[in-house]
């Protein structure tokens, strides 16, 4: 491609240089002669059109048509892939589903571009119909009380009712004056590709904690588009070995973050508010932000993932009691009311989908897929 890039370019400067030269040889007669200005037009037009019908030149544009329908047709193709991917982590009813893929796999490998862009769209909108039934089908235990105040200690599943409808919360609570925050990950240096990952259940074991949620967002194995990161994460983190991940990147960084020391908790806004005090206990940057000072600070941010109904985890405060949980089947923004409904001041939402796992005494929600990260409840 570069090879006919090079000749294309060669050809159209020698026509500009051929121009050039013919114009400055006769540009007295083309100052009092139109007619010869328009016959050398159309012959520099004329050589022009002779240019583009050569091989060369339709053998690059053709090269580079093929290029991007192959870059959108993959990217298309591995987007409608992860959503398939996540809503195996909901339904075993997706052999339809799975077909489906196959045929734009087989259309896109005999170059049918236009049809393998309508097979995505197609796939997309019955994959987000499907997310949708199966919300709209979700049941909350019967035997599980109605109740919108946040346990004072250990574990509890409840129903929390508010004006945006009936929502299943499995939260557990400890006191900061007994209990050390901590975030421990599998590594203790900054990660680009390959990073080692854990169950929620071995970071507990290793480190003596007896609660304990999935962390940050990262890049999962299993995705096609993490192919070159697999498990790595970039936003802010202090592990229980005072060691801070990703530092050198989020030195501007704009993501939210809370950060633990002794019996309280600070949460702000942005990452770059924080500097690098290994004094502390924890340190954990995630996105975004839910409750603030009493005050819901996430309505929504037109992100498809966060508008979609699912398990979302997050982390909160009020005064020197913390919370871990997962709000069942509800958006970010959902999850938002529901924490400010439980009445807690400050919370962080977490890593959600295929990631979420809760932990206290055993699994209350996952185990999900193996984690670069975890925050963990620790006795003092």
């Amino acid at each position: 491609m570069k090879k006919n890039l090079i000749v294309v370019s060669l050809i159209f400067l020698s026509a500009i240089g051929y121009a050039s030269y013919y114009g400055y040889t006769t540009i007295k007669s083309l100052q009092s002669d139109k007619s010869s200005v328009q016959k050398q037009l159309t012959k520099v037009k004329a050589d022009l059109n002779q240019i583009k019908s050569r091989d060369e030149y339709k053998i690059n544009v053709d090269l580079q048509k093929q290029v991007k329908n192959v870059e959108s047709g993959y990217s298309n193709a591995v987007k409608v892939y992860e959503k398939l991917h996540d809503l195996k982590n909901h339904s075993k009813n997706t052999q339809q589903f799975d077909e489906q893929f196959t045929d734009i796999l087989t259309l896109l490998s005999k170059l049918n571009y236009s049809s393998a862009e309508a097979a995505i769209k197609a796939l997309d909108k019955d994959i987000a119909d499907e997310k949708a039934k199966i919300a709209a089908s979700f049941q909350i235990p019967v035997n599980v009380k109605e109740s919108n105040t946040p346990p004072g200690a250990g574990f509890a599943s409840q129903v929390v009712k508010n004006e945006l409808g009936e929502f299943l919360v499995y939260i557990v609570a400890a006191d900061l004056n007994s209990t050390r925050v901590i975030v421990d990950t599998a590594s203790d240096e900054d990660c680009k590709n390959d990073c080692p990952v854990l169950s929620l259940g071995d970071y507990v074991s290793r480190s003596g904690a007896y609660a304990g949620i999935n962390g940050s967002y990262f890049c999962p194995a299993d995705y096609p588009s993490c192919s070159d990161k697999k498990n790595s994460y970039d936003t802010l983190a202090m592990n229980k070995n005072k060691k801070y991940i990703n530092s050198d990147n989020n030195v501007y960084s704009m993501v939210p973050a809370v950060i633990f020391s002794g019996n309280s908790a600070r949460f702000v806004g942005q990452s770059l508010e924080w500097g690098r005090d290994t004094g502390v206990d924890a340190v954990l940057a995630m996105q975004p932000l839910l409750v603030s000072g009493g005050n819901i600070v996430f309505t929504g941010d037109g992100e498809p993932k966060r508008g979609s109904k699912g398990s979302r985890s997050f982390v909160g405060t009020s005064g020197s009691t913390v919370y871990i949980g997962v709000v069942f089947n509800a958006t970010v923004a959902e999850a938002a009311y529901v924490i400010h409904s439980l009445g807690i001041q400050n919370a962080l939402n977490l890593d959600d989908g295929g990631s979420t796992a809760l932990w206290s005494g055993g699994y209350k929600a996952g185990p999900g897929r193996n984690l670069p990260n975890a925050l963990l409840f620790v006795g003092k």
